[in-house]
């Protein structure tokens, strides 16, 4: 009888590269995905706790399946990713139906677990974080996804340390992947089918740095770009701090690089991101936007912004507001700051009121929806060219790809041009996406 499982993923990118492990490695044990947890022998969460109240939510999901587990006993549920880590065997007595927990450096475990679960033992609880070089054997590979786009873990936790941050807690300090490997990786995958990659990481441009004898971030970009048959390459996320000016000179030369960056700034005052730990002042970062934009006129940049960060003032979230409008970022992507127990953040004084924080952050919300509305409105009646990732949630015979910018883009079209590069000239702009017709 064939096994099913059901699984839902939080969070960031990284989870969903932990995702697509998880469905490869059960898929070696007899199991196949379903889209519903009443249809599965087994339930899974990959959970993301950098976001306030993450845990008070995963508990909120969990519950939705005890009715399910009421009815049958022999239903496994487990929670794994940042959440499972930050929480451990605290969320087995929480939550008396629950038969897994595992940690973010305990992914490969899975299989093992579930046929234990099968064999009557439950109430697991595996955690803690592998040494470097056990981690360097775990780095996730390459699965058999027919997919045309793909992500690549370069690198994985992170030594920066912001002060509001949890990733270094329940993901662990830095470990680079050797450079060979990942260049294996993606030439398997464009042989495969695969047409863009994405580098992955905590902070990609950091790549190298604690190893010995490997390459810079921007030599690796290098080398991977020139794989024959990649058409297209990003990478993610990039701190300010790090990105060197041999990085950016990538922008300028190499045919293949997208024209996208995501550059976090989080805050536009000095004052703030000291607190923060950020390691750039606003004129550092300024200075980083000014040299991308001279190196690569057309590139498009999104950030992440906090609002309301311990003892912000009204004045230092000003030179926020005036930071995104004189960068002019296509996206950014805006949060009210949480607190994270156990961040150094978690300590400061805070007396702000919640009202102001939220008018704060629809300001915010106002001026970046203003921002993004000009710069996608600017590409009504151009012709763009695509990357066809596959068929359009839209139907009606629309596929849909992505601008080197990486806007979505519907049109009618054959299933024949997935994997291809097309021309598309966009006859109408949404809020999130756009419409376009193909150009023959």
């Amino acid at each position: 009888m064939e096994k099913r499982f059901y699984l839902e993923t939080f969070g960031c990118q990284m989870n969903v590269v932990d995702s697509e492990r998880i469905v490869s490695m059960l898929g070696e044990i007899g199991y196949h995905q379903v889209d519903a947890a009443d249809q599965a022998d087994l339930v899974l969460l990959n959970t993301c706790s950098v976001r306030d109240k993450a845990e008070r939510k995963v508990y909120g999901h969990l519950g939705r399946f005890k009715p399910l587990k009421d009815v049958r006993p022999e239903l496994i549920i487990g929670v794994g990713g940042c959440v499972a880590e930050q929480e451990g065997r605290k969320m087995l007595d929480e939550v008396p139906y629950l038969d897994l927990v595992f940690g973010t450096h305990n992914v490969h475990r899975l299989p093992e677990l579930v046929q234990q679960a099968e064999e009557g033992k439950r109430r697991i609880s595996l955690t803690g974080f592998l040494d470097r070089e056990t981690r360097l054997n775990l780095f996730p590979q390459r699965s058999d996804l027919d997919t045309v786009t793909r992500f690549v873990t370069v690198m994985q936790g992170c030594d920066n340390f912001c002060t509001y941050c949890i990733v270094p807690h329940v993901r662990g300090r830095e470990v680079s992947r050797p450079s060979r490997e990942i260049i294996a990786e993606v030439e398997a995958l464009v042989a495969q089918g695969v047409r863009e990659v994405t580098l992955l990481g905590q902070n990609v441009n950091s790549y190298g740095n604690k190893g010995k004898g490997e390459v810079s971030f921007a030599q690796l970009v290098r080398k991977v770009a020139a794989v024959d048959g990649l058409s297209r390459l990003r990478f993610t996320t990039s701190h300010p701090k790090d990105l060197s000016d041999e990085l950016i000179a990538c922008f300028g030369d190499i045919e293949n690089l997208c024209h996208q960056l995501h550059l976090p700034v989080q805050a536009g005052s000095n004052r703030i991101l000291q607190q923060m730990n950020r390691g750039y002042t606003r004129e550092d970062y300024l200075q980083t936007v000014e040299k991308l934009k001279k190196v690569c006129p057309d590139i498009r940049l999104s950030t992440d912004i906090i609002v309301g960060f311990p003892g912000e003032t009204e004045e230092e979230f000003q030179l926020t507001l005036d930071l995104v409008a004189e960068v002019g970022y296509a996206d950014a992507f805006t949060f009210l700051y949480s607190k994270r127990t156990g961040t150094a953040a978690a300590d400061l004084e805070d007396k702000t009121g919640s009202r102001i924080k939220q008018q704060r952050f629809e300001r915010l919300l106002e001026l970046q929806q203003n921002n993004s509305q000009q710069i996608w409105q600017s590409d009504l009646g151009a012709t763009l060219q695509l990357l066809v990732e596959g068929e359009s949630k839209q139907g009606e015979g629309q596929v849909f790809g992505r601008t080197d910018w990486n806007r979505i883009v519907n049109f009618s079209g054959s299933t024949e041009l997935i994997g291809q590069l097309v021309e598309v000239k966009i006859t109408k702009v949404f809020r999130n996406s756009n419409l376009g017709e193909l150009v023959n």
